[in-house]
């Protein structure tokens, strides 16, 4: 009865063995969702348990997607847990929230939500594996859709046997064998099994792939899954050397400015390596710059990259999204977001008063005097003549700003104040700093205070600055 699963199992392992993706006295974590995959991987790891002296945990996530039914899928795992006494641990999801939160669609919130609740449990139990039940056909349309929908060779290359996560490594095992025979395996072992009906929705292109595309190439090709996973693991060695060499040629020629993320590199020196390792290098540009790559980011851009370079004037400039720019200076080229870049002229002027100043961001500085101490908020500030250092200046921030006020340690760096009151970068080298004429910061206008207000000597006389804030500012 159990020979087609004897036969299973001694394919796995060979696979196993062969991409070293178990080792014995191993923690190993198990992604099951109840489907007949993940539910042989399941049986799978607990069939050779005793022997490998393993200490798996199967991890399930709900959704939310599906209501009932979802909950029902991680009942049913948990119940198989008990039956062959697997350690449980599950967790309740809600994508729903989660996409709107990020932005982003329901299938990409769906995997991120689910690989961080992995990566805790990868570190809360050390584990050193986290298996996938991803199949032979899983892969085949993995590559197909690749092949569709993007143009890099990573992208082609498919799912990876083995790769390294939180305080292991994500393994696949069944990468070797095709759904028939898990379903068969299964059906062997009388596994139950949940089915997912989004599986059949041909409006998700996954699906579409399975139900018209990979049956025909089967009828021609039989073998199809063999063939396809060799392609996949030559193309993934292969990617993995260039990418090490990509790696060096963006230590040894692109220059890196950290704090203000930008990048920028000698263009004589960049094409001197080959057009493999250009193309690599400015993805990996990019995904230093980007802190998630923008979905609208397409091989256009790249052309038009590759383009700037080519140029016999000495000066040009792309614009890229989210505000990225692509700018060359001679034989240069210098990569930042354009509100990260130095201002042609730094604001600055006397603060006169009584003056209204229309500042850089649109706003406006009403500067008058009075014989009251003036009340304090966001918007207003004020201070005895007699306690400030004449004239005042009204400017934008230079490079080395700092900043002090009464309590603080001390001075900050104005650049940490912008960070720490979640002003947007783009509105930082636009925000009106007030400074005396000792050049100290008495007022980041609307943020801090430098300056205590005297209220004990009725005789004084305050100048008083309120900001009116432009209709078209952002709060």
């Amino acid at each position: 009865m159990h020979g087609v699963g004897i036969d299973m199992q001694h394919t796995v392992l060979k696979f196993i063995e062969k991409h070293q993706l178990l080792t014995k006295n191993s923690t190993v974590l198990i992604a099951v969702s109840g489907g007949p995959d993940s539910m042989a991987l399941l049986h799978f790891y607990q069939s050779i348990r005793e022997e490998w002296n393993l200490k798996i945990v199967a991890v399930s996530v709900d959704h939310q997607l599906r209501g009932h039914e979802s909950k029902a899928d991680v009942a049913h795992v948990k119940k198989f847990c008990k039956m062959w006494n697997v350690e449980f641990v599950a967790t309740s999801i809600d994508v729903q929230s989660y996409k709107q939160e990020k932005r982003i669609g329901t299938q990409v919130a769906a995997r991120k939500a689910r690989y961080h609740f992995f990566a805790e449990q990868m570190r809360a139990y050390q584990a050193d594996y986290l298996a996938f039940g991803h199949h032979a056909d899983d892969q085949i349309e993995t590559m197909l859709m690749g092949f569709v929908r993007s143009t890099t060779p990573t992208a082609l290359s498919g799912m990876p046997v083995k790769r390294n996560f939180t305080t292991g490594y994500i393994v696949r095992p069944f990468l070797c064998l095709k759904k028939a025979d898990l379903v068969t395996y299964c059906s062997n072992y009388q596994i139950d099994a949940r089915l997912d009906p989004s599986n059949q929705d041909t409006t998700y292109t996954r699906n579409f792939f399975r139900k018209h595309i990979i049956p025909t190439i089967k009828d021609r090709n039989p073998n199809i899954h063999t063939t396809i996973q060799r392609l996949s693991e030559t193309l993934q060695s292969d990617e993995e050397f260039i990418q090490e060499q990509a790696r060096n040629m963006m230590e040894n020629v692109i220059q890196l400015d950290h704090e203000n993320k930008k990048a920028s590199f000698q263009i004589k020196l960049f094409k001197s390596y080959s057009l493999s390792l250009q193309r690599r290098c400015y993805h990996l540009i990019l995904d230093y710059l980007y802190d998630n790559l923008p979905s609208n980011l397409s091989y256009v851009h790249e052309d038009a990259f590759f383009s700037l370079l080519e140029e016999d004037q000495d000066n040009g400039k792309i614009d890229f999204p989210q505000e990225l720019q692509i700018e060359r200076s001679y034989e240069w080229i210098i990569i930042s977001f354009s509100d990260q870049k130095p201002q042609n002229s730094t604001f600055q002027k006397v603060l006169h008063i009584p003056n209204d100043i229309d500042l850089p961001n649109g706003s406006k500085l009403i500067a008058t005097y009075t014989d009251h101490p003036p009340k304090v908020d966001h918007n207003l500030w004020g201070g005895a003549v007699n306690n400030i250092h004449l004239p005042l200046y009204i400017r934008t921030r230079k490079p080395g700003d700092r900043v002090s006020w009464p309590g603080l340690n001390g001075s900050k760096k104005v650049k940490d104040v912008f960070i720490d009151e979640k002003v947007p970068r783009k509105d930082r080298d636009k925000w009106p700093l007030v400074v005396d004429a000792n050049g100290e910061i008495v007022w980041m206008v609307g943020l801090r205070k430098g300056v205590h207000i005297d209220h004990t000597n009725e005789k004084n006389v305050y100048i008083q600055l309120e900001y009116i804030k432009s209709n078209m500012e952002e709060v």
